[in-house]
């Protein structure tokens, strides 16, 4: 199963590469933006993808500038903030109500999720950059026709790490 998991993650970074590159690079100069004009980042994330936050904070390399947000009062961030939100489905209600209060403060803010298939979300066409995860279902399935093995920790971190490495090459131009 080990041998099978591992060829479909391949196939779903090399997919997730593929269909983003151009977002990661959007996401970069966003977030790089931010740290040049002396703002500050903040990351909300739920449920599993705390992993994402918890790595961007206190992993080895930590993400510049970089806070969690606690659901603050958003009337103190500031127009050279910027927000990267993370959840598994695009429809996560405590990702869409800061999505909406970002929107109304226009603060720019990136999107890392899934849409499944049933959802009617409207945080796609707000985000300023949207990354599709583009899991809607497990991996790998079983005898009884069912699926498991679903990695959307897994993806995140492959996206967020894409973006982070893109946004040290744009900070290390400007020699911050």
């Amino acid at each position: 199963m080990l041998k099978m998991f591992s060829t479909q993650l391949s196939g779903m970074f090399k997919r997730l590469y593929e269909q983003n590159e151009e977002k990661l690079e959007d996401s970069a100069r966003l977030l790089a933006q931010s740290i040049i004009g002396e703002g500050k980042i903040y990351i909300f994330t739920t449920d599993e993808m705390a992993g994402v936050q918890h790595e961007a904070i206190n992993g080895l390399e930590p993400l510049f500038n970089l806070e969690g947000w606690n659901n603050q009062d958003i009337t103190s961030v500031t127009m050279s903030d910027r927000f990267l939100l993370i959840s598994r489905s695009s429809s996560d209600e405590k990702i869409l109500h800061l999505a909406k209060q970002l929107e109304k403060a226009q603060i720019p803010f990136i999107v890392i999720s899934s849409i499944m298939e049933a959802e009617e979300s409207t945080i796609q066409d707000i985000a300023d950059v949207f990354i599709d995860l583009k899991l809607k279902k497990p991996l790998l399935p079983d005898d009884e026709g069912n699926r498991y093995g679903y990695p959307s920790l897994i993806a995140a971190l492959y996206i967020y790490h894409g973006m982070k490495f893109t946004v040290d090459e744009i900070v290390k131009e400007y020699d911050i």
